[in-house]
C-alpha cells in the first residue's frame, strides 16, 4: 500500500525534527521508505510493534528506548529512565551491569534468549545514545510547522517580522531582501 509522500501529519514533522541529529539521521532514508511503502516495516522483535509503530519500526525518541525496556525486560520507569541514561554516557561498567540485567529480564518475563536480548540491548543502546525527547520534537516541530505556515500564508509580514528582528545585522537582512526578491514577496 502506497503511503504519502509528505508530511501527512504533526507526527510526520516531530519524527523529523527527531530524526535529523546525528546518529538518528543515518535513519532518515529508511524511515522515508517505509513510510511511502517502499519497504515492508520490520521489528526487532514482535513485542517492539506497538511501541514502534507510529514511527514505522525506526527507534526515534528516548520514550521508545524506555518503553522497549519496560516491555522487554520487565524495568520500572525509573530503572528505564536510569538505562537511557546510562547508554547515554557510554560508561563500559554501567552498561555491563545494565546488559547483565537487561538479558536476565528478557529471559524472566519473554523467554527471550541471550544472544537475541543482547542484540535487542545492542539496538536499543546505538538509539538512546542520541536519542530526543518527543515532547522536546514536538515543540520544534510545531514551531517548524507554525513558522512555514506563517511563511507561505503571510510572506509579506513574515519577510517584515524577520527584518524587524534582526535590523542591526547588516548580513542577514541582505539575506531577507534576497529571499523576499526570490520569492516575489
Amino acid at each position: 500500500r502506497r503511503r504519502s509522500r509528505r508530511a501527512s501529519n504533526i507526527e510526520d514533522i516531530i519524527a523529523l525534527v527527531a530524526l535529523y541529529r546525528p546518529g538518528p539521521m543515518e535513519n532518515i532514508p529508511a524511515y522515508g521508505d517505509r513510510k511511502l511503502g517502499k519497504v515492508d516495516i520490520e521489528y526487532a522483535h514482535p513485542l517492539l510493534e506497538p511501541i514502534l509503530k507510529d514511527t514505522y519500526g525506526i527507534m526515534i525518541y528516548q520514550e521508545q528506548v524506555m518503553m522497549a525496556a519496560r516491555v522487554l525486560a520487565g524495568y520500572t520507569l525509573g530503572g528505564a529512565d536510569m538505562l537511557r541514561r546510562a547508554m547515554g554516557k557510554k560508561k563500559k561498567e554501567v552498561m555491563d551491569a545494565e546488559r547483565a540485567k537487561f538479558t536476565k529480564g528478557c529471559a524472566e518475563l519473554n523467554g527471550i534468549n541471550e544472544r537475541e536480548a543482547n542484540n535487542l540491548f545492542d539496538t536499543l543502546e546505538k538509539f538512546a545514545g542520541y536519542g530526543f525527547n518527543k515532547a522536546h520534537s514536538a515543540c520544534y516541530g510545531v514551531l517548524a510547522y507554525q513558522t512555514a505556515w506563517l511563511k507561505a500564508n503571510h510572506p509579506v509580514e513574515f519577510m517584515a517580522a524577520l527584518m524587524s528582528n534582526d535590523m542591526d545585522n547588516t548580513d542577514k537582512i541582505a539575506l531577507f531582501i534576497n529571499e523576499a526578491d526570490r520569492k516575489s514577496v
